[in-house]
């Protein structure tokens, strides 16, 4: 298999919204406001937040419709022609993973999870949601998390890692441990403080001196990662930034009840040498926080990330043949081969979309494929058919079809066709 031309840029956020709804421009959190070309966009955008408003009663909606969150992100990634794959949610927390969309049709084995940590295991106020999926041969597997607050519980921080660790399971074969994933990324409100020594007003004074090595000397997570307690075979780069937590609301001053600390933390894990044919590797190049977003009692934190991967193409998917004419209030049929090892299943479908989605979920319509006249192949052929009816679609426009293939709860994105017109036969 042949090695990239370039890496993978990764660009990482995680933030703790204090249950606040979006109210600042989000496009500098998400480093969009002073690129030159389209080579300095991210391939992946990640966005992992805590404390997403959310009640009780609202649960089961939450986990349907689109948070005021993902909606302002989303809205703004897909003038730069980013695709939402996933949302995974477990009560406050929210991870989304955005692609650019070439990328799209490379991507395999997508797979979601969650583990609940919070009053035993019971209630998911605090704990991990995940999104792991191969993507140019490499396996990538990222963790929200949001673990036990307040100084003094850092034995119940340290329980959390270990529960997430041992219980957060996936069903891709040879994939089923967050670990065996050959790149690990972990972000979230990890809530780990400062040791004893410093009082509240004494580490404001340390930081306004910027002496900040003082205070990571005393920092619990470093501690437990020194000690092999926890986030051990993780790393993390250097902190320059001031501490992220916690802060008066509308301000950059910290509100002194409480002991600041680094809360907010984004930290990776490779596994370098489980390929013959590639080293792998990741690369930061900055991690910083954004003390200008005020409208919580936390600072966001950014990190961007070059990762090699194997190569940059894909063996196995799905072509469609070209779609020359789609007529509404009629039935279409569209035409596909697959390519490699790829093979249709059960439970596999194609989604109609509008030219420009900015969403996987963002279908008008689907189609099974693989059952009764949808099954039909071409005599001498090695085309498949499926058909849609005549109610899929009932104004012009630019469309595109994609398929995904879906074997239980993980997804593959086989193929997506070039965009193509519907319009009414003329008469």
């Amino acid at each position: 298999m042949a090695t990239p031309d370039a890496p993978l840029k990764l660009r990482f956020v995680t933030w703790n919204t204090a249950t606040k709804y979006p109210e600042q421009d989000l496009r500098q959190l998400l480093g969009l406001t002073h690129f030159a070309t389209s080579k300095q966009l991210a391939d992946i955008h990640i966005i992992g937040l805590q404390e997403v408003k959310s009640q009780p009663q609202n649960l089961v909606l939450d986990m349907i419709f689109e948070d005021p969150w993902t909606k302002s992100i989303r809205e703004i990634l897909k003038d730069f022609d980013y695709v939402r794959l996933k949302t995974q949610k477990l009560q406050g927390l929210v991870l989304n993973v955005f692609f650019l969309r070439k990328h799209l049709t490379h991507l395999r084995n997508i797979e979601t999870q969650y583990t609940k940590t919070g009053f035993g295991g019971m209630w998911g106020n605090k704990g991990a949601i995940s999104v792991r999926f191969n993507l140019y041969g490499v396996d990538i597997c990222i963790v929200d998390a949001h673990l036990t607050a307040h100084d003094q519980l850092l034995a119940d921080r340290i329980d959390d890692y270990n529960t997430i660790i041992r219980e957060h399971l996936y069903t891709v074969p040879e994939k089923s441990h967050i670990f065996f994933n050959d790149y690990v990324f972990w972000l979230g409100d990890l809530n780990f403080r400062i040791g004893e020594g410093f009082n509240a007003t004494e580490i404001d004074e340390l930081v306004k001196k910027n002496q900040l090595d003082v205070l990571l000397e005393k920092d619990q997570l470093k501690s437990v990662m020194a000690n092999n307690e926890a986030f051990a075979v993780f790393t993390e780069e250097k902190i320059t930034f001031h501490p992220t937590y916690k802060y008066e609301f509308a301000s950059q001053d910290y509100d002194l009840k409480r002991r600041p600390a680094w809360t907010d933390r984004i930290l990776y894990k490779v596994n370098k040498d489980v390929y013959e044919d590639v080293e792998l590797k990741a690369v930061q190049y900055n991690y910083k926080s954004h003390p200008n977003y005020v409208q919580s009692d936390h600072k966001p934190v950014s990190a961007e990330f070059d990762i090699v991967v194997r190569s940059t193409k894909t063996a196995d998917g799905i072509e469609f043949d070209p779609i020359t004419a789609w007529y509404i209030d009629e039935e279409n049929v569209v035409s596909y081969k697959f390519l490699g090892d790829a093979k249709s299943c059960n439970g596999d479908w194609i989604g109609l979309y509008n030219e420009g989605f900015s969403s996987i979920d963002e279908y008008l319509v689907y189609e099974y494929v693989g059952r009764g006249k949808e099954a039909e192949t071409e005599p001498q052929s090695t085309l498949e058919k499926t058909y849609f009816g005549d109610s899929a679609l009932r104004s012009p426009g630019m469309y595109r079809l994609v398929y995904v293939a879906q074997r239980g709860d993980i997804m593959s994105i086989l193929g997506m066709s070039d965009s193509f017109s519907a319009h009414r036969r003329q008469t």
